[in-house]
């Protein structure tokens, strides 16, 4: 009798320490979960992907694919409860930083994970380094957990192929038609050169065109950030030729336009300076034709005695005159 109460006792020790004890759990801070029960992950009513804003990146082939449902999310904190027909996943929500030459499932393609190859649309191949930010979408925790089974994998794939699209399709934008912008003419149509002066736009471009990945994925992507891109090193000195040409024709160009500016605005101020010249020297001519002519308003008199007094004014500064004989 005494063994049947120890095994009983035993039994709910155990069934306590198994099923109840060992149930409970807590969620980190940078951390969110799912539960399932009997393998089914908790859901939000009928609520999809599709009721979600991060559907909107979706276009309508895509948004008849990639329809996953809304799960409870865990939050951070804890200690929580679970039976043991339930399971809970945990994901961590905080952003990560990845070579975007890595790849997850063989770590010696793409040299290593340092480079990434693409071709432009000369036919060059190119290496391009660089690193993604990225971070798990709570919004879409179905897909990340249940819908891929590694989405890194699919991401990054996803990711370079978009890359390379953009490296062989990329033309630059075009250039101001005023003179200023010849020189610039000398290199126009080399793919690397467009590439490296554009590669802000090209970071901009893979943003936008990755910002599905969150409904597709559950990973959403932070940043893109394309630090390099290099050319095979045979023609590297080719390009470093043709780039040094096209600084000394655009420092060429710069000195003749800064000389031409100088003579232009020289020109103008030698013109201002003899209109004012001119200017001076006619003024006086108009104020005596005024006086002249409001003397000739005052009568005959007034004009007559204005030119006596004129010669008498002549005639007290001059040293000698000479008079003409009346007869």
């Amino acid at each position: 009798m005494g063994i049947l109460i120890g095994i009983f006792f035993g039994f709910i020790a155990w069934f306590l320490t198994r099923y109840l004890l060992a149930g409970l759990y807590t969620v980190d801070q940078n951390e969110r979960g799912v539960k399932t029960i009997f393998g089914r992950a908790e859901r939000l009513g009928t609520q999809t992907t599709l009721d979600d804003p991060i559907a909107e990146s979706l276009n309508p082939e895509e948004r008849e694919r990639y329809v996953y449902p809304q799960v409870r999310v865990i939050p951070a904190g804890g200690p929580y409860f679970k039976w043991p027909w339930e399971r809970v996943y945990k994901v961590t929500v905080a952003t990560q930083t990845l070579n975007m030459a890595f790849d997850p499932e063989d770590p010696t393609a793409n040299d290593g994970g340092s480079r990434i190859s693409a071709i432009t649309k000369d036919q060059l191949d190119t290496g391009l380094t660089g690193q993604i930010r990225y971070r798990v979408s709570e919004r879409n925790l179905y897909a990340y957990l249940f819908g891929v089974k590694r989405p890194i994998v699919h991401v990054m794939g996803y990711f370079i192929s978009v890359l390379r699209e953009r490296i062989a399709n990329f033309t630059a934008p075009p250039l101001p038609t005023d003179g200023a912008a010849v020189a610039a003419t000398v290199v126009s149509g080399i793919s690397i050169n467009d590439l490296r002066k554009n590669l802000s736009s090209i970071n901009e471009h893979m943003e936008r065109e990755c910002i599905c990945s969150a409904a597709r994925y559950g990973i959403a992507f932070d940043a893109s950030l394309i630090t390099g891109i290099d050319p095979p090193p045979d023609v590297e000195s080719a390009l470093a030729a043709i780039n040094t040409a096209h600084n000394q024709v655009s420092s060429d160009i710069s000195l003749a336009q800064a000389s031409a500016d100088q003579k232009i605005v020289q020109s103008r101020r030698a013109v201002e300076i003899e209109t004012l010249n001119a200017q001076a020297e006619v003024e006086p001519l108009r104020a005596l034709s005024d006086q002249l002519t409001s003397l000739r308003a005052s009568g005959v008199d007034a004009l007559t005695a204005y030119r006596r007094n004129v010669r008498l004014k002549l005639f007290k500064n001059a040293s000698q005159v000479i008079m003409e004989d009346a007869q």
